[in-house]
């Protein structure tokens, strides 16, 4: 085996076209796929008065990122995130009883369930976060698609390829079967 080759590597090596057609199919997914393809979780949402406390305990009821924060006719107002924890309230001293809604980031960019997943993307990596809403037709939300779950996705489309990985990546198998 080529000193800069790894075993994950070493196994194309019977069929190079297998790597380029597992590339094609990913990439193809990627972009021709609709968010509706990924199945994101429903939308977990608060109203406006509830407290930082309160949007934190749900979000670590339900094991999720993000709530969506509504307004008084029912659509998306803002998203309260880990990341608005982490830097609003405990890089800070406001008070967790304070609304969330002074703390929410407002009026977050949101999706269509029928937008691509590349778009999503996109437009994920450009605004620098990791949970975007999802809403209707009429601006009521549906779902938040979080970035793990394109990963899923990604993950679902090369199993083989990505879970078969050592499970540290800077150590070699030292068997075929990883031992």
């Amino acid at each position: 085996m080529d000193q800069d080759q790894s075993e994950f590597d070493e196994s194309y090596l019977d069929d190079p076209s297998q790597r380029e057609h597992d590339e094609q199919r990913l990439g193809d997914a990627i972009l021709n796929s609709p968010l509706a393809t990924l199945e994101p979780k429903p939308a977990v949402t608060v109203s406006a008065d509830t407290t930082v406390r309160e949007a934190i305990a749900v979000m670590l009821d339900r094991s999720i990122g993000a709530v969506l924060v509504l307004d008084d006719r029912g659509h998306v107002g803002g998203i309260f995130t880990e990341r608005d924890v982490l830097r609003k309230v405990a890089a800070s001293s406001i008070d967790t009883s304070t609304c969330v809604s002074e703390v929410m980031t407002r009026d977050p960019e949101s999706l269509g369930l029928d937008d691509g997943i590349a778009f999503a993307l996109n437009r994920m990596i450009l605004g620098g976060f990791r949970h975007i809403p999802i809403v209707d037709d009429a601006g009521a939300p549906l779902a938040v698609l979080s970035l793990r779950e394109v990963v899923a996705f990604i993950v679902s489309l090369l199993p083989s390829r990505v879970l078969n990985l050592p499970p540290e990546p800077r150590l070699e198998a030292r068997s075929s079967d990883g031992g």
